[in-house]
């Protein structure tokens, strides 16, 4: 569970539509439904990963500070993602196209393990696209599982 007024930080990426007005409309709607948005990254550019696109997306990670618990929690984040036009995964598990994608990567020093939601993000060390975003914001943040800081992560992604 949350506790009231814990940072969490989210991982957002749209390759479908207008990208960018896509992030910064998940942004207000993360704002109004999940709580206060206390840093955002810049936009980031990455090519798919885990299935081939001719569509690159655009990606970004925000810091927020909610009152949510992580059931709430991880239930604004889907409707949100729903509300924008997103199709879940398919029932063979690949990825696709998607108009928002909204991952909760991190949970402060928390390690939620249930069989709807894993925090940390269980690929989240191994992804540019998440951990460049969260290291401009959140460089000293401690992957609770590894003990590594996000600058350490991100180091080791260029080795």
């Amino acid at each position: 569970m949350c506790d009231k007024g814990m940072t969490v930080h989210l991982a957002l990426g749209s390759n479908l539509g207008d990208r960018r007005r896509n992030i910064k409309t998940a942004y207000t709607l993360i704002e109004e439904r999940v709580g206060r948005i206390s840093s955002s990254s810049a936009l980031y550019f990455s090519k798919p990963v885990g299935f081939v696109s001719e569509h690159d997306f655009v990606n970004s990670v925000c810091e927020v500070i909610t009152d949510l618990d992580a059931e709430n929690l991880l239930e604004a984040i889907q409707g949100i993602e729903r509300e924008m036009g997103r199709v879940r995964k398919s029932d063979s598990g690949g990825y696709s196209d998607r108009i928002i994608d909204i991952d909760w990567i991190l949970a402060g020093d928390r390690v939620i393990n249930t069989p709807r939601l894993v925090v940390p993000h269980p690929r989240m060390h191994e992804r540019e696209f998440v951990l460049l975003p969260l290291n401009e914001i959140a460089p000293n943040a401690i992957h609770p599982l590894l003990q590594k800081s996000i600058r350490e992560l991100t180091g080791e992604l260029f080795l």
